[in-house]
């Protein structure tokens, strides 16, 4: 089987290779084209060792951090501070890096003035830009980790095309240039995105076995205290976080498996291996964005058992099963929550944009109710306890 799929990838990269070389020469190739068709390793024996490694990291994996601020005086309005300084009311100008994406969020990738490349998305009518922003300040507030948000006034795009999006997707199934950029890029052009967030990865080095890999629910079963990895209560605030967040969209390439920097071992093994969400588009909904359903969505299937379910969420729960959460990882995550204020989510909400998103009733506008929703959803995981101990 692992030598069939080798031959599969050898075979559609030759047949990359040769559309690329037939195609237009003008724009030629950048480092990020050339990770993105990035192969596995050369013989079967290397794959299994990188499947091997793989799983010893998610077993040895990390799901919370202590986080830099203590939770109560966490900062949910503003962008995230760092190495990468923008703020809200700030034009963000970048140079259009043809580097393939994925999704269906629209989205392309930009070279900052610095060197460092970073994803925008974009989108007047998108709701996933306001819920990432909002997830992720979350996460990172209570010590998960995530991807940086930042929510920015403009991103003048050197270089891009009308729709960027649709013409990478026009690449990644052609591979022809002069048909998906006609013209060529021009990167005296400059194309203005008035709807916009800017993407910044968690530092850090990504553990797979096979491409875009990343981690499924179930699998956190695998994470092991013994050899490292976080204790049960962390994983199982982890999970309940998912539930709160209604993170239906949670198929295994929406999460991922780091290396931190610094954290590099011998032979490719990864001493602090980190596993964390990284596309939170698909939350605060089931519907994206949708405040009622948000609100109906219950925190508990079973709350005597502590039973957490999404199989009445798209995908039937997709990689999420149902779980039995332990009463430490109730009380652990229930510790974070209500440290925080009623201001503290009126500028989660605000500053996310959610309240300012065109929605269809006045009430979703209004970061007081959002407040409520999220505060009955606190109030349910306490009335949930004490969960029993699990057999």
């Amino acid at each position: 089987m692992k030598r069939a799929l080798l031959s599969a990838w050898m075979i559609s990269t030759a047949l990359a290779l040769t559309a690329a070389c037939s195609d237009d020469a003008s724009t030629p190739a950048t480092v990020g084209e050339v990770e993105a068709t990035a192969k596995p390793s050369g013989t079967v024996m290397d794959a299994d060792r990188a499947l091997t490694r793989r799983d010893e990291a998610l077993a040895a994996a990390r799901v919370w951090n202590p986080p830099a601020v203590p939770v109560a005086q966490a900062n949910l309005r503003d962008n995230p501070s760092g190495p990468m300084s923008v703020q809200a009311d700030q034009e963000v100008t970048c140079r259009f890096t043809p580097q393939e994406v994925s999704g269906t969020t629209p989205k392309f990738n930009c070279e900052l003035p610095g060197g460092e490349v970073v994803k925008v998305k974009y989108g007047t009518a998108n709701p996933e830009l306001r819920a990432e922003v909002a997830a992720t300040r979350l996460l990172i507030a209570f010590g998960f980790g995530a991807d940086h948000v930042y929510v920015v006034k403009r991103v003048r795009c050197a270089g891009c095309p009308v729709f960027p999006f649709q013409s990478l997707k026009c690449l990644r199934k052609t591979g022809l240039k002069s048909a998906c950029f006609p013209g060529g890029i021009n990167y005296n052009r400059v194309v203005d995105f008035d709807s916009a967030v800017i993407e910044r990865k968690v530092e850090g080095k990504k553990i797979e076995g096979t491409p875009d890999q990343g981690w499924a629910w179930y699998e956190l079963d695998k994470v092991d205290p013994s050899r490292g990895g976080s204790p049960l209560a962390e994983v199982d605030a982890l999970r309940l976080m998912a539930v709160l967040l209604a993170h239906w969209d949670n198929k295994a390439e929406n999460q991922r498996l780091v290396c931190p920097p610094g954290a590099e071992g011998p032979d490719d093994t990864c001493t602090r291996p980190l596993a964390i969400m990284q596309d939170l588009g698909a939350t605060f909904g089931p519907t994206k964005v949708d405040l009622n359903n948000w609100r109906n969505y219950r925190i508990w299937a079973d709350g005597k058992s502590c039973r957490v379910s999404m199989k009445s969420l798209p995908f039937g729960g997709a990689t999420f099963s149902d779980r039995q959460i332990s009463e430490t990882g109730r009380l652990l995550l229930l510790g974070w929550l209500e440290q925080l204020s009623d201001d503290q989510l009126r500028d989660l909400f605000e500053g996310s944009r959610i309240t300012s998103f065109d929605q269809v009733t006045a009430a979703a506008r209004n970061p007081d109710v959002w407040v409520a929703a999220f505060k009955e959803k606190v109030k349910q995981i306490r009335d949930g306890g004490p969960c029993p101990t699990a057999s």
